[in-house]
């Protein structure tokens, strides 16, 4: 039971990366299956990133740990840009920061990254593999459902500027990671 709590801890910590980050882009003013599909796929690689990082911890921790953080980092902050400078443009079919396709696959890698870096800390101490990926990635869907529909929600309320400040927090987080 003890190794439950401590599982739930660190999924929901890793999880409210990804809630943080779901809520810049809940800014784009999202569909309910857009949301649907970005938290699925958000969970999925919140379950491979970890699993790779199990499979490669007792290797290359301390090496992997700190480029993964720089890549994840240096990922948001190039959504980010996307998203600030897209929002200047007035171009419909600007489909670049779309979170879908190649858009979507890049905002779920820099969002589970750090969870390829805990993955090798639970592959150092010995955690069950299949508890540990399954719990990180259902808290990390579903916390990143409910900051994406509450960043949709509030984009009601910051109209045209909901993309721009979208960006501004995916920037934020990117640097926080980098520094």
């Amino acid at each position: 039971m003890g190794e439950f709590v401590t599982l739930l801890i660190m999924a929901s910590a890793l999880g409210m990366d990804a809630f943080s980050i779901a809520l810049g882009m809940g800014m784009l003013g999202l569909r309910l299956k857009q949301i649907f599909n970005i938290g699925v796929t958000i969970g999925l690689f919140h379950i491979i990133m970890p699993l790779l990082g199990i499979a490669t911890g007792k290797l290359l921790s301390n090496y992997f740990g700190m480029i993964a953080t720089f890549i994840g980092g240096g990922l948001l902050l190039i959504i980010g840009l996307q998203m600030v400078l897209s929002s200047f443009k007035k171009d419909e079919d600007d489909k670049l920061m779309q979170p879908v396709g190649l858009g979507l696959v890049l905002f779920a890698l820099s969002v589970s990254l750090d969870s390829f870096s805990a993955g090798l800390s639970f592959g150092m101490l010995g955690a069950k593999t299949a508890l540990t990926v399954c719990m990180i990635g259902i808290v990390s869907m579903v916390l990143s459902w409910i900051g994406l529909i509450m960043g949709t929600r509030l984009q009601h309320y910051v109209g045209s500027y909901g993309e721009l400040l979208g960006g501004f927090i995916l920037i934020g987080f990117g640097i926080k990671l980098i520094f």
